[in-house]
């Protein structure tokens, strides 16, 4: 790809700030991806939290596209890859698209009128947004994706892929100025939409690649699925392009083994691996999906998947960098940073065993560039765990070296590793690497001297012949102990050494060379320094996130470096110029020394603060108040200002049409997110004693049923199911009911999110959430069955869902809130009346019992006094509500059935935030990450918990969970990011009360 004129390697993180809700964190997140050493961030906008009423776009606040454009164009440095839509997948609910696309007659993503039109006004608006951010315009928006893996279709289905869709896609783009080049990604290499196919062909071609898979409970490498022929699937489908791959990571679902376990299959042995094969098959364009994933909160997550969407990703869910898998992406984005041959190169077409080395458990795939070459090695079963030996022969153009020099050596590649090997590679304009085995982090030329990082791992024997422009063959290396060098011919010299825990140096003419092991090199950093054109190389640090040189009033220039660290650190600082004489660290002023080789020595001292967190158990250092959440089971409930479920068909053809009287889905009636209500009322005529019903809101869902205030029991759920009939006995033991007495029905029912719609023609996304059939039923005296559906039934869900002017919480956004009275309330948010709660009820942890087949909902007010800053430095300490128990169905340590064993569910509320779906019985997930600006650090934090007990007896309350915990994740950081500002200073109000709400 070809940007200002150069030719450049996109580099590119994926990022969904709808998954993080505080903007001042988003800066943050960016800093970490840039520091990786890559240059791109992509997102997806995710309609249905900008359009949640038709009609009515929102895009801001906490959901504000252009404010996280304008955070990646203050971080500097990043370019855009825009994801809009409008379907997106992304194991969000409905896949993006808003839950009011159920009631559509038309199918989705195809050209039926009603589809199309549902789309426009979020397709203008959106791409009206992006367009200010266009690289034609100065922007950093430089591709733009519309659609999103348009690849699978049903079985049966016409006209797919539809040209004339995409291309009408695309000219909404296009209608409101977006110029930059269109790019797709199929979900497999289908070749869909591919360039100068005609109409709907975009101008860059991607597909995905997952070759591990999706499923992160395996314990072992998958034999051979590393794919050998993406070079060829890139010249048979858009040979004329940049060939783009995005891939990363995993999603888990309901009863899986844990996103640690995504993060130990998916880890840095996996990006050595599967990333240096795409560089193998020349890939120019790389998305890693995800470099931060993020958080599920208030109900915008896929059925299948649960609150945390972690994703094993390089930055993990509560923000931190301590992942292996971060450091080895940063040591290969920035080895591509300075590689600008390798954007030329043409692979061969497919590795090769046996033809460079005569090793054939050795796969070699060569990269021939206008320079010089690159050899990415790796073992040719791509699962072995075994070490082996191996020689190669390295074609530098003028002649062939056979590599280890001598007889008896070898090279070594350890299990599950890849290398590149580079021939005839320009450092700096005045030196060449022959050949080089150990692998290059990064090499910078400055006024005086280049510096050259290379690693390989502790024990490896490595060697590298380099050339210079300017010595005479006459000057003599200058070594460390253990680095060995002999002269050549023309001017060649050859280094060898075995790497070692300890740093080893050479000089050579005004070559610096430093030799690291990979975990050293994990510790390196290169970072741009902004006004000075140029890039700083430094040793150590947590996280080193930006320099400045800057002119002040008392020195000549100051350098300012914004950095992390989580201990005691030294930082090393290569490549200052000369006219630079001061330093400063995160603002603050700092000494140093300087080594003679030049370099800056400054030590930071690590010294936290002691951080105490409230007791959430004890009610002595925390009082939990208590309000009934499920009062509709009472006798004397009014249901008269709920919306009656009287529509008699279901307005799309795609779903099941309802085989009740009326439609009992949840969207018919505008209801989308969390919780569903029924109510049904009937006159008994004496011979019911049985009622039939099924339900379905998606995997892991449950339901639970009441007659009148008795309990007749509920599905607790499991990780598999997302419908399911039960029959229920009526009158206590199947005895009938009495004649002519009324009696009311009340069904809950779990809105576990809405399916995605990957499949074009099969409308998955329209799959209802509600009441699929109920029958009541009896035999009378004869034994026959008699059946009385007369029933007349109401429904609820997230207030106002249903209503022209939609949801309430508009800065929380459309799909936070579910249908139980709490949420109907607005008693979760901050500001609540204190006259609605009895504070007589205990705690859900020490005696306080929610009763039988009930809902209640806990709330407490906890204070938090975390130094966020002193004597100019920040601190930041990660939090997560963690709940204890045993054993559930989780594969992973995670999953739990509650120290009791009892079947409930709980959903977590911060500030009026859902920031947890804890389902102890299914797992995995027990800890929910909840940020800063969430959470308010130095204040009073509104905490809530709804506990809905699905179990046989339906009695659930004394220790529940084992527990809950508010922890910190590992140690603060001592960090340079920018102050974080609480959610309330973004439109984020507390409880008002509501008008018309039941």
């Amino acid at each position: 790809m070809i940007v200002d004129g150069k030719r450049v390697f996109v580099f590119s993180g994926e990022f969904h700030p709808f998954r993080l809700p505080v903007p001042t964190l988003w800066s943050d997140v960016l800093e970490k991806i840039k520091a990786m050493g890559f240059n791109a961030v992509s997102f997806y906008a995710d309609w249905a939290l900008l359009e949640g009423t038709p009609g009515e776009f929102r895009s801001e606040g906490i959901f504000s596209v252009e404010k996280f454009c304008e955070v990646v164009q203050e971080v500097g440095g990043m370019w855009i890859i825009a994801r809009p839509g409008p379907y997106i997948n992304a194991e969000v609910s409905g896949g993006g698209f808003p839950g009011w696309m159920q009631r559509l007659k038309g199918r989705l993503r195809t050209m039926d009128e009603d589809y199309l039109a549902a789309t426009d006004n979020y397709a203008t608006k959106i791409a009206r947004i992006l367009a200010r951010f266009d690289y034609s315009v100065g922007g950093p928006m430089i591709l733009y994706q519309p659609e999103n893996e348009y690849t699978n279709s049903v079985k049966g289905s016409t006209n797919f892929p539809d040209a004339s869709y995409m291309q009408y896609i695309m000219d909404k783009a296009r209608n409101e100025s977006i110029k930059v080049p269109f790019i797709n990604n199929d979900a497999w290499a289908a070749g869909h939409n591919v360039p100068f196919s005609g109409l709907g062909s975009v101008d860059i071609y991607g597909f995905d690649l997952y070759p591990w898979g999706l499923d992160c409970s395996a314990t072992h490498w998958p034999d051979d699925a590393l794919p050998a022929d993406l070079y060829i699937k890139h010249l048979t489908t858009s040979a004329p392009t940049p060939f783009s791959i995005p891939e990363g990571g995993s999603y888990d679902r309901w009863g899986g083994p844990g996103y640690d376990k995504c993060a130990n299959l998916f880890n840095q042995e996996y990006v050595r691996m599967v990333y240096k094969n795409n560089y193998a098959a020349g890939v120019k364009i790389l998305n890693t999906y995800m470099a931060y994933g993020g958080t599920n909160w208030g109900n915008l997550g896929v059925s299948g998947g649960y609150t945390s969407y972690d994703y094993g990703a390089a930055i993990a869910e509560d923000r931190t960098v301590t992942r292996e898998k971060y450091s080895e992406l940063k040591l290969q984005a920035n080895f591509l940073k300075v590689s600008p041959d390798y954007l030329t190169a043409i692979p061969d077409k497919s590795y090769s065993v046996g033809l460079y080395s005569p090793n054939t458990r050795l796969a070699v795939t060569r990269l021939i560039g206008d320079l010089g070459a690159y050899y990415i090695v790796r073992h040719s079963d791509d699962s072995s765990t075994g070490n082996l030996s191996y020689t190669i022969s390295l074609e530098t153009g003028a002649q062939t070296f056979q590599v280890p020099y001598g007889d008896d050596t070898t090279l070594t590649l350890t299990g599950r590793d890849s290398k590149i090997h580079v021939t005839q590679y320009p450092v700096g304009g005045d030196f060449i690497l022959t050949y080089c085995t150990a692998e290059i982090f990064t090499w910078q030329k400055y006024e005086d001297r280049t510096i050259l990082v290379l690693y390989g791992g502790v024990g490896e024997l490595h060697e590298a012949v380099i050339w210079s422009s300017h010595t005479d063959g006459s000057m003599l290396p200058i070594t460390s102990k253990g680095v060995t060098t002999q002269k050549l011919d023309d001017g060649l010299s050859r280094f060898r050494w075995t790497t070692s825990s300890s740093r080893q140096t050479s000089r050579f003419g005004d070559l610096y060379i430093y030799y690291l092991d990979r975990n050293s090199a994990y510790k390196c950093w290169t970072t741009e320094l902004v006004n000075a054109g140029t890039n700083l190389i430094i040793f150590g640090g947590y996280l080193i996130r930006s320099a400045t040189m800057k002119d002040t009033p008392t020195t000549n220039r100051t350098l300012y470096l914004r950095a992390d660290v989580n201990e005691t650190t030294t930082l090393e600082i290569m490549g200052i110029p000369r006219d630079i004489t001061s330093l400063a660290i995160n603002n603050v002023p700092t000494p140093f020394t300087i080594t003679p080789d030049g370099a800056w020595l400054t030590t930071i001292q690590y010294d936290p603060p002691q951080i105490t967190l409230p007791n959430l158990v004890s009610s002595s250092s925390t009082s939990w108040r208590y309000l009934d959440s499920l009062p509709e089971i009472q006798t004397n409930y009014d249901d008269s200002a709920w919306p009656f479920a009287n529509l008699v068909t279901n307005n799309t053809l795609m779903s099941p049409q309802p085989s009740t009287p009326f439609s009992l889905y949840g969207s018919d009636y505008g209801f989308h997110s969390g919780a569903l209500i029924f109510r049904g009322h009937f006159t008994a005529n004496g011979q019911e004693s049985r009622l039939n019903l099924t339900a379905q809101g998606g995997n892991a869902f449950a339901f639970s049923a009441w007659l009148d205030g008795d309990y007749l029991g509920s599905w607790p759920g499991n990780k598999d199911t997302d419908r399911i009939q039960l029959i229920f006995s009526l009158g206590g033991g199947g005895s009938k009911l009495d004649r002519g007495k009324n009696y009311v029905i009340t069904v809950v029912v779990d809105n576990m999110g809405l399916e995605e719609n990957m499949y074009v023609g099969g409308d998955y996304m329209k799959a209802p959430r509600g009441i699929l059939d109920y029958s009541l039923t009896g035999d009378d005296d004869d034994g026959k069955k008699v059946v009385n559906n007369d029933i007349v039934w109401k429904v609820t869900g997230n207030f106002n869902g249903g209503q022209k002017d939609g949801y309430v919480d508009k800065a929380r956004g459309p799909l936070n809130e579910g249908g139980f009275y709490v949420e109907r309330m607005g008693f979760h948010l901050p500001g609540a009346p204190e006259d609605v709660f009895k504070s007589d009820m205990g705690s859900p942890f020490d005696g306080g019992e929610v009763g039988k087949g009930a809902v209640g909902f806990w709330r407490s007010e906890v204070e938090l006094e975390i130094p966020t800053e002193e004597g100019g430095w920040r601190w930041d300490a990660p939090l997560s509500f963690e709940f204890g128990g045993g054993e559930g169905e989780g594969e992973g340590d995670e999953g739990n059935k509650g120290k009791q064993g009892q079947e409930y569910r709980v959903l977590l509320f911060v500030n009026g935030f859902q920031f947890g779906r804890y389902i102890p019985h299914i797992g995995p997930q027990t800890s929910f990450p909840v940020p800063e600006g969430i959470l308010d650090y130095n204040g009073t934090n509104t905490i809530g918990l709804l506990v809905w007990c699905t179990g046989a007896s339906g009695a659930c309350g004394a220790k529940i969970g084992g527990g809950l915990e508010l922890k910190m994740s590992g140690v603060p950081v001592l960090t340079g990011r920018d102050k974080v500002e609480n959610v309330m200073n973004w439109g984020v109000g507390g409880w008002k009360a509501r008008k018309g709400a039941y």
